[in-house]
């Protein structure tokens, strides 16, 4: 259950910070979270790790990270709704010498509400994408750390 924990706190508190979270990178911490949970199950056990394993290991790492997202968003929007404010202050008092689109565009971020109903759909959003991208991860990782290794490939050498 550790590695599963670790793995959703890295899913959860990469994926609610802001400047991290933008673009198209989400989903890479959202495989690395999953990708980590197996790692770190694979190091636990003396055998191989199983791709079934792996990928359960990926699927609790992103409930986990759905859970983990919540709890760091709501609390950063508490530390940045007064910088907001401020932001949105500054924009009105600045407003005729910006152009237009610039004007719109930071409107729109000092806006951006905190409602209950946009937590409830970013959770939902979080462990659905969570539940798809993080398995595949968690296998990736059973995959590449397999522990029987071939002697061609750098293994031990068979026994006589």
């Amino acid at each position: 259950m550790q590695p599963a924990l670790l793995g959703g706190l890295f899913i959860g508190i990469l994926s609610a910070l802001p400047i991290v979270s933008v673009g198209n990178c989400c989903c890479l911490w959202i495989i690395g979270g999953g990708f980590l949970a197996a790692y770190l199950d694979s190091q636990n056990r003396p055998d191989n790790l199983p791709v079934s394993r792996g990928l359960l290991d990926g699927f609790l790492a992103a409930v986990v990270g759905a859970f983990v997202w919540l709890l760091v968003s709501v609390a950063l929007a508490g530390v940045l709704a007064p910088l907001q404010q401020r932001m949105a202050e500054e924009i009105a008092r600045r407003a005729e010498t910006m152009p237009p689109e610039t004007r719109a565009w930071f409107e729109a971020v000092a806006a951006r509400g905190t409602s209950s109903l946009r937590y409830l759909i970013g959770f939902g959003f979080q462990l659905v994408i969570g539940m798809i991208f993080a398995p595949i991860g968690g296998a990736l990782a059973a995959v590449f750390f397999k522990k029987d290794v071939p002697p061609a490939l750098g293994g031990p050498p068979p026994l006589p």
